[in-house]
Order: structure tokens, then C-alpha cells, then sequence
């Protein structure tokens, strides 16, 4: 039986990133769109999803999240950690994170 976050899935091609939630809905974002990656995490695990990944669009809002442990996350982990002044430290901190919390690991520059 698949855990809650394997329901989900991330796929990566050369233009879009994208995901589909546990009930079927896709959603994307054009990598020339992303502006920003923040880290959520929240003390629900190990029986919830507790690390949730949220990459903002061009108009700066969530243009989708998923939670760590979705099929195919490794392709875009290692496409967001390649991104220029990406914040490894703060990723770290927040993979060793059981609270309420948010690390932002990733802003386009202006």
C-alpha cells in the first residue's frame, strides 16, 4: 500500500514542471515562471504529510505544492537544489524540521 505522499507525482521536462495531487488534478508552472521555493513543514508527521514543497509563479503566488515523498520528486529536487543561489542550509534545516514551520530555499534574482 502506497504512503499518502506516494499518491502523488512530479514530472519534469525541459519547459514545465508538474504536478498531479492524489485525486488526479495536475497542475504546472513554466520553469521560466518560477520566482520562488519555500519549504513547509508542520508537526503532523510521521502520520501526516509533514514537508511540503511550494514553488511560486510569476505572479508570486503558489502556482503548486506537493509533499516530499511523491513519485518523481527526485528529478525536480535535483533541478530546484541546480538553481543559482539556491539555500542548501536552509533546506537541511528544514529536512530536520517537527514543527510548524517555513524555510524559504530559493528566489529568483531581480
Amino acid at each position: 500500500r502506497l504512503q499518502p505522499e506516494a499518491r502523488w507525482s512530479i514530472s519534469v521536462d525541459d519547459d514545465s514542471i508538474r504536478t498531479t495531487d492524489e485525486a488526479g488534478v495536475m497542475k504546472a508552472v513554466l520553469k521560466r515562471d518560477l520566482c520562488g521555493v519555500i519549504i513547509e513543514t508542520n508537526d503532523s508527521g510521521p502520520w501526516g504529510a509533514d514537508v511540503w514543497w511550494l514553488l511560486f509563479g510569476a505572479d508570486d503566488h503558489v502556482a503548486l505544492a506537493y509533499p516530499q515523498g511523491a513519485a518523481g520528486e527526485e528529478a525536480l529536487i535535483d533541478y530546484l537544489t541546480a538553481l543559482p543561489g539556491f539555500d542548501h542550509s536552509a533546506m537541511i534545516e528544514a529536512m530536520g524540521s517537527t514543527e510548524n514551520a517555513v524555510f524559504p530555499v530559493w528566489r529568483r534574482a531581480i
